[in-house]
């Protein structure tokens, strides 16, 4: 992170003067263009006023017709001290999720407080998110104190009602500054119609706040976003997100759990860096040919993150077509993840005018935030928000409009809501599954059914899962990107693992080109003890490509299918098989004799 760099947001309530304090720092500390100030000047011309600072953050048409923010602003200046990024986001009730939005990222967040009217309820409500969303530093700006006669027992009070409401919040750092952003008092220059105030004026304390520490730099993170290839070059890109790195640093991949060394890191550019740490762009070389894909993340194998499917999180509801309820199917986007969920428990929704917890409440709306359980359909690997919020934050989509609507922040790991209840039932033959893995045409599913009967013809229960035939089905809704099959990988893991549990031999014959997700199925197998075997089906690509049963290699390599395994997609082959079966090892029956007996 660019240490002079601070991220700062406004909030309050409605006409509060958020943007005409923002337009009034800009002013003071010449960061307005003169083509603005003339714009600016022309429009309150037009509407006949003085100069109106506020329709320098309020662009858009409908915020100039009623006086009031809508959409989130951004605006950057700097002085000889720091740059900024300014975040004017909107004070009406209607627009809350604008204001989560627009806070989400800020180290700073600018209360406002109008001097005649005191803390409203959505001043609170703005302290509330501001804290929930992990905001280190407030400052609470007392406005328009020209209109209270500049009083110290006013400003006083609102500071006495606001330390007492802020002791039920989670703000480690609050400050209170009486101005008037009309006339720019404290502003940028000390008032000298407050001679009470000891403080210093805005501009000086947002140039002097200490920021460096709230940067978690102990716990390594990187969450990969992409994988880069070029010619021998592989390396991991993504933006730290917390911790350092360094060339020579032993590093774990999650969630496969493997292990390697940074060989070296790279700048954007591909300028060599002798380390790396957060927010900086990186790409990581490891010094292992491991598997490493988009959502993986590298930390050290000392200092791990959770890894889970069952998280308890606070979600405001940003949707305003639907609500969330329990059983809702969402996408979580996690880092550079994306993975499906579930909402397994609402406990509460929060009314965070009065911090009152409603358990009765059955769904969440608009601008709305409770706690909830949710089950993913893949595991992630996090941080509790308050610890990092990088790798503690997800957004929430509507699969079917690919709609944003809603914000959470993990709070904890939650308790499996679900349990797996053992049969009583003994079996007389223990089942297991055998795994052909194996190229398009590589053979798997004619030996796969002739291990199933042969099976069959000995007395014993097989069932052949076959992969064409479950994607008329249980798969018919997945494609055939990387997350995709990860995701059939995983559901014929789970149907071939309830076979074994029945007693059945379950003959799984499936392309599965990623080793993770091989070893993945294999693990939840090992979980419940439970046989698995691997079993390469090993015919080289010339081979399969020229029985191309179904014309897939031919139609890949004319470039009428892109990321066809094998043509223009990686296939991993298994690292450790308990079986290998290549096409000179004998005939159908021959190879398939050989996977029966490796089942007895």
């Amino acid at each position: 992170m660019d240490p002079q760099l601070l991220r700062l947001a406004t909030a309050g309530s409605v006409d509060d003067g958020k943007s005409t304090l923002i337009g009034r720092l800009l002013y003071d500390v010449k960061a307005i263009f003169a083509d603005q100030l003339a714009s600016i000047e022309r429009a309150s011309e037009a509407r006949g006023t003085v100069m109106d600072l506020a329709l320098l953050t309020d662009g858009l048409r409908a915020e100039r017709e009623q006086g009031i923010t809508i959409d989130v602003a951004y605006r950057h200046f700097a002085t000889p001290r720091r740059r900024f990024i300014i975040a004017d986001t909107p004070g009406h009730l209607q627009y809350t999720r604008n204001m989560v939005t627009g806070a989400s990222t800020a180290d700073l967040a600018l209360v406002l407080v109008d001097a005649r009217k005191g803390l409203l309820d959505q001043s609170r409500r703005h302290a509330f998110i501001a804290g929930l969303l992990g905001i280190p530093h407030l400052v609470v700006c007392v406005n328009k104190m020209d209109l209270v006669d500049w009083s110290a027992e006013r400003f006083a009070r609102i500071r006495a009602e606001f330390e007492q409401f802020a002791s039920r919040l989670d703000v480690r750092d609050v400050t209170f500054i009486p101005v008037s952003a009309l006339h720019g008092d404290n502003v940028v220059q000390r008032s000298t119609q407050m001679p009470w105030y000891e403080g210093t004026p805005l501009l000086h304390h947002l140039e002097n706040v200490h920021i460096a520490s709230d940067r978690n730099l102990v716990d390594a993170r990187l969450p990969v976003q992409y994988v880069v290839r070029h010619g021998e070059f592989r390396g991991y890109a993504g933006t730290v997100s917390g911790g350092t790195f360094r060339p020579g640093d032993e590093v774990v991949v999650l969630p496969s759990g493997v292990t390697s060394t940074i060989s070296a890191i790279h700048r954007p550019g591909g300028e060599p860096s002798p380390y790396a740490f957060a927010p900086q762009a990186v790409t990581v070389r490891l010094a292992d040919d491991v598997d490493v894909r988009r959502g993986d993340l590298i930390c050290k194998p000392g200092n791990r993150p959770e890894v889970g499917r069952d998280v308890e999180a606070m979600v405001c509801w940003l949707g305003d077509r639907s609500a969330l309820s329990l059983g809702s199917r969402l996408l979580v986007q996690h880092t550079t993840q994306e993975v499906r969920a579930t909402v397994q428990v609402l406990r509460y929704r929060l009314d965070i005018t009065t911090l009152h917890r409603d358990e009765s409440a059955a769904s969440l709306s608009l601008n709305e935030i409770g706690r909830v359980t949710l089950h993913t359909h893949a595991p992630l690997a996090y941080d509790v928000y308050r610890h990092n919020r990088a790798t503690g934050s997800f957004v929430l989509i509507d699969e079917a409009t690919n709609d944003t609507v809603g914000a959470g922040m993990i709070l904890r790991p939650a308790a499996p809501t679900v349990v797996w209840h053992r049969t009583e039932v003994a079996r007389a033959t223990p089942g297991c599954t055998v795994w052909l893995t194996g190229l398009s045409a590589a053979g798997k599913s004619t030996i796969a059914a002739e291990v199933e009967r042969l099976l069959v013809a000995a007395g014993r229960p097989a069932y052949l899962l076959d992969g064409d035939n479950l994607r008329h089905g249980l798969n018919s809704d997945l494609g055939f990107s990387a997350q995709d099959r990860a995701e059939n990988v995983r559901r014929v893991g789970e149907v071939a693992r309830l076979f074994a549990d029945a007693g059945v031999v379950a003959i799984v014959a499936l392309i599965s080109p990623y080793r993770a997700d091989r070893d993945r199925v294999r693990a939840r197998h090992a979980d419940t003890g439970l046989s698995f075997r691997e079993v390469h089906v090993d015919t080289p690509v010339e081979v399969c490509e020229s029985r191309d049963p179904k014309g897939m290699y031919a139609r890949a390599r004319r470039g009428e299918i892109t990321g066809f395994t094998g043509v223009d997609d990686p296939y991993e082959p298994p690292e450790h098989p308990e079986l290998v079966l290549r096409p000179d090892d004998g005939d159908v029956r021959a190879l398939a004799a050989r996977v029966v007996a490796l089942l007895t």
